[in-house]
């Protein structure tokens, strides 16, 4: 164990009298437990921390924080940058999701100066709010709004909310024209999805049976029928694992019921971790009744990854055989996929989503990173629908009996917003989220290609302030992520990084392999045997601006959060010269144990199987907690995790952080910083995001000192 006060952080931070009060990083228990695969023994020296029971877990977590937050709370420029943080945040009204159904139309937004996002209904030109979670808050929990459906005729509405930012939902009902919130609670619908009812008198939903904090979570899932007014627990659970013997599935993947407008077919969706689903018909009458036979449309290996039901004709995204994505057409009633209809060919865009609107299908799409739109009109022709400025679609909504769409949009340097999409394909700024103060003219983005070393061109956007020097002496932060598919990092406004920037380093996204940029095969070529293509694509774009005289390996800092932990971990492993901090936010470290956490067994498409030769070969590729070597002078690394996290458990980071404390020979710090009152980030405050991105930001700067405030 390197000591616990570290010379790089404390010659920025304080005098020696400082040092003596820094309370030490805790010396981890070893109890090893060792595991045989496949005739392979992997040793786990902190194998206790994934009991969350044991009585050294929390004592362990609570002083490494104490440690960490003694360091952080002293480095220079924290304060100032706490402050500029909060302005640029504070300044910010944050749209996440918007839906118009009839007259109402429903948004989900954090307004300028609130610590939370809000529901609001605009009715009549009037703006209500429906939902704040800040009123349910007590001294010691937050609470945060998960999700929301209005039902057809927008009258009632279903909404999630859970605690702490554990995700951890409870369904509510709400009378939208009173306000008044019914008396039905439904809990362990952290994944509900509610599909209403054209009438609005009911909705099918998707209820967790696991126990919360188990590897059993998210395993067997129902699918089953709410009808307002009713006693929630006599709902009919209209599918589970073994209850119809024609819909056979594993216990990873949960069904969800799904009805549309002006059809009276419902469709029955298997889903996992994967973007593909299975998909079922049958009348919806019979779905109701609970005798419904349902046919097959579409299997997982037809790579379906999105569906539309419109009268008798279903509507199918599929990748198969067309990496970048084709529209088919076939009947509901009678599906027949083998001899379906194209009715969107592929192109050089990559197929993402659809909305059904009054006046045609609207389709999202991406061309490597930057959003596109489309419209498959009732004449049977696609449209381009031209956006403002190259951006990210985060949402795209149609109500089927209006026409055009309404859809949020993002840019590097352009702050969110709603906009309208009429009926010609003109858009429009809806005027709902007020247009900050920031000032983005000091700044400029530029979107560039590193060339791999097996020859790929691997995109990513730099943003700085113009007139930066570039002689390799400015801090620069990359992040990158390249998991499941998901384009994480496509052009949206961040207002926090611009504090950052402010400060003279140049922010940077690479759009490795492992996502979706370019479809399918892009996700392919950095999955499972694959997967060390995504962490060298980061280290490629890394080389690169270094190369060009952007920075230097004194100064290249990267950052990823959740899957992206691993892309974190196996770079610094693979390549600790090349970079003087790393920033690793609720990351996966220790995949080889997916098995203790209650969202590992549902992981397993994604990254394969210990069960499996093939998938316990890929799992030990990626895992970096089990790939740290002793006497290694690896960079300053700072580790963040929530204690409610329900995505990634905190022993990831937790046995990271220790395995690396006891390990490197650098005599850089490597901090644990914990949030007591979190999880994955998605519940997380405003107030709460300001204050990891100043740890953050000041940790970066503390590491590249002397290149700061150009």
């Amino acid at each position: 164990m390197k000591p616990a006060v570290y010379g790089a952080l404390l010659a920025l931070a304080a005098s020696a009298s400082f040092a003596a009060d820094i309370p030490p990083a805790p010396v981890a228990r070893i109890a090893p437990v060792a595991d045989t695969y496949f005739g392979e023994t992997i040793t786990d020296r902190y194998r206790w921390m994934e009991n969350d029971k044991d009585p050294d877990w929390l004592p362990f977590l609570k002083q490494q924080n104490a440690h960490t937050r003694a360091i952080l709370d002293t480095l220079p420029r924290r304060d100032e940058l706490l402050k500029r943080i909060q302005q640029l945040s504070g300044d910010i009204a944050a749209p996440a999701r918007v839906q118009k159904t009839g007259a109402r139309l429903f948004y989900q937004q954090r307004p300028a100066g609130s610590n939370n996002f809000k529901l609001f209904v605009r009715e009549g030109g009037k703006d209500r709010v429906l939902v704040d979670p800040t009123k349910l808050d007590t001294k010691t929990s937050h609470v945060s709004l998960d999700w929301w459906h209005p039902s057809p005729d927008g009258s009632r509405l279903a909404y999630g909310l859970s605690k702490d930012g554990s995700e951890d939902s409870v369904l509510y009902i709400m009378d939208v024209r009173s306000g008044a919130v019914l008396k039905e609670r439904i809990a362990n619908t952290e994944g509900a999805e509610p599909s209403w009812l054209a009438d609005s008198s009911g909705f099918f939903y998707n209820q967790l049976t696991g126990k919360v904090n188990t590897p059993e979570r998210y395993l067997d899932a129902q699918a089953r029928f709410h009808k307002v007014g009713t006693d929630a627990a006599k709902d009919p659970v209209l599918m589970k694992r073994g209850l119809d013997a024609g819909v056979q599935y594993e216990k990873i993947q949960s069904p969800y019921i799904e009805v549309f407008p002006h059809s009276d077919s419902a469709l029955l969706l298997l889903s996992d971790v994967r973007q593909e689903k299975r998909i079922y018909t049958a009348p919806l009458k019979d779905a109701l009744a609970g005798k419904a036979r349902w046919q097959l449309v579409a299997d997982f290996a037809d790579e379906v990854i999105a569906v539309d039901l419109h009268g008798d004709d279903l509507y199918l995204l599929s990748t198969r055989g067309h990496p970048r994505g084709r529209l088919l057409k076939t009947s509901a009633k009678a599906p027949a996929l083998a001899s379906a209809q194209e009715v969107a060919p592929e192109s050089d865009l990559v197929l993402q989503g659809l909305a059904r609107a009054k006046d045609g299908l609207y389709i999202r799409a991406m061309d490597g990173g930057i959003s596109k739109l489309q419209r498959l009109g009732t004449d049977g022709k696609v449209t381009s629908i031209a956006l403002p400025f190259d951006g990210t679609l985060g949402a795209v909504d149609a109500d089927a009996d209006a026409p055009g769409a309404l859809v949020i949009l993002s840019g590097w340097l352009q702050p969110t917003g709603i906009w309208s999409v009429s009926a010609d394909g003109k858009l429009a700024d809806t005027g709902i989220t007020p247009k900050p103060a920031i000032d983005t003219s000091a700044y400029t983005t530029e979107r560039r290609f590193a060339t791999a070393k097996d020859g790929t061109r691997i995109p990513y956007s730099l943003i700085y302030k113009k007139g930066l020097k570039m002689d390799g002496k400015n801090p620069a932060f990359i992040s990158a992520y390249g998991s499941y598919g998901a384009a994480a990092y496509s052009p949206a406004f961040a207002g926090r990084t611009l504090a950052l920037v402010d400060q003279g380093t140049i922010v940077g996204y690479a759009n490795v392999r492992g996502g979706g940029e370019f479809g399918r095969e892009w996700h392919r070529a950095g999955q499972l045997e694959n997967k060390p293509n995504t962490w060298r694509d980061l280290i490629a774009v890394c080389e690169e601006i270094q190369a060009k005289g952007y920075t230097s390996p004194a100064y290249q800092t990267i950052g990823g959060r959740s899957a992206g932990g691993i892309t974190m971990g196996r770079a610094l492993e693979e390549r600790p010269d090349l970079f003087a901090a790393v920033i690793s936010g609720v990351g996966w470290h220790n995949p080889l144990r997916y098995v203790a956490e209650q969202n590992g067994y549902g992981e397993e498409p994604e990254w394969g199987a210990i069960a499996d030769p093939a998938g316990f070969k890929a799992l030990k590729s990626i895992d970096s907690y089990q790939q740290v070597v002793d006497g290694t002078k690896y960079p300053a690394v700072l580790l963040t995790t929530g204690v409610t996290d329900p995505r990634v458990a905190p022993f990831h980071p937790a046995k990271m952080a220790a395995r690396l404390q006891a390990a490197t020979a650098s005599g850089k710090p490597v901090l644990l910083r914990v949030d007591f009152d979190a999880g994955h980030g998605m519940g997380s405050t405003r107030a709460q995001q300001d204050a990891e991105a100043a740890d953050t930001y000041a940790f970066i700067l503390s590491q590249t000192a002397g290149a700061a405030a150009k």
